[in-house]
């Protein structure tokens, strides 16, 4: 990662910038507020570190340009300084700062403080690399509309509602909702291994058609899967992977692709089943109306214990509600 280092000072400049090399990270390196100003424009570092007091313009000037200008790309602002008062954080948080180092500052703090920023950063961009893998393969559907949101949304519904059950299972923290949001969009990305005779079929598939149209559970995992080999420490990928593989499993055993049963289904597929029948019932498509939500939700609680896990079932009927502003919120119906 690019990290622009700005200090008047040579002596700080200089320990600054050993300090980002000793990290490994890329330097770029400017002596004032103008010239940093001039390296970020054509560069576009997504991570400053400043000091506040310069010749030309400060620190927290050199903010208001950055976030005046960034556009959709998000720049982490770090600034050096050694104010500590109040009054100089609220000023440098308004001037659009995420974080400070003080002076003097020494390598692990200042390794600290560039994790904070790449981890946020890297948020931004898994979400938006989610989001755009998933869309390419629903961009072959003509007929599914915000299901994508939609879909997000009910899982994390749901996932917060176990999460406040008495008892809930294990797995279940913050983390889990967080990572179900995100990767839930990516339940059907195997659709785009499917040939568009069988995808875009417009009447009932035949028994060989569906059998092809099952196989995108196990093309997404593996497609998934082999980013997860990649990058093993991405909790998020085993999640989605997961998903895309056991969302069409059945309590009881009788889904697919591994006939799997009860908890030997992963918990964030239990979820995203749930939600994905959901979402087919009360949508529209070109081969059938949409549902009300109380014909939907008598055919989920008829499926508990056998389609649906009991628990998710339940916690369906706790947030019921919240299920119908999701769908209006996004044009289910």
């Amino acid at each position: 990662m690019n990290i622009l280092a700005v200090d008047d000072e040579l002596v700080s400049r200089k320990k600054l910038e050993r300090l980002i090399q000793g990290l490994n990270h890329e330097v770029l390196v400017a002596s004032d507020g103008d010239e940093a100003w001039a390296i970020w424009e054509s560069r576009r570092p997504r991570l400053v570190i400043t000091d506040w007091n310069m010749p030309g313009i400060e620190g927290p000037e050199l903010c208001r340009k950055i976030r005046a200008s960034e556009g959709s790309r998000y720049t982490y602002l770090i600034i050096v300084t050694s104010r500590g008062a109040s009054a100089d954080i609220v000023e440098g948080m308004n001037a659009g700062a995420d974080d400070f180092i003080s002076k003097p500052f020494v390598k692990e703090e200042l390794a600290v403080r560039i994790r904070a920023g790449e981890r946020i950063l890297g948020f931004e961009s898994r979400e938006l690399v989610i989001f755009s893998m998933a869309k390419l393969a629903e961009s072959r559907d003509p007929d599914t509309g915000d299901h994508l949101e939609r879909i997000r949304f009910y899982s994390k519904a749901l996932a917060e509602t176990i999460a406040r059950s008495n008892n809930p299972p294990q797995e279940m923290n913050r983390l889990f909702i967080d990572n179900i949001f995100l990767t839930s969009p990516l339940h059907d990305i195997g659709k785009i291994g499917i040939p568009d005779h069988v995808l875009l079929k417009q009447i009932r598939l035949s028994h060989d058609e569906f059998e092809v149209m099952k196989k995108h559970s196990n093309i997404g995992f593996e497609a998934l899967a082999q980013a997860l080999e990649k990058y093993p420490e991405a909790e998020y990928l085993s999640m989605s992977a997961e998903i895309a593989l056991y969302h069409h499993e059945k309590f009881d055993g009788t889904g697919y692709p591994a006939g799997l049963s009860g908890t030997y289904i992963p918990l964030s597929a239990r979820i995203v089943a749930l939600s994905d029948v959901y979402d087919a019932l009360v949508s529209k498509r070109v081969y059938k109306e949409a549902n009300t939500h109380k014909v939907a939700k008598a055919i989920i609680t008829d499926g508990k214990g056998t389609h649906f896990d009991p628990m998710v079932v339940d916690a369906f009927l706790s947030c019921e509600e919240e299920f119908e502003e999701i769908g209006n919120s996004f044009s289910a119906y």
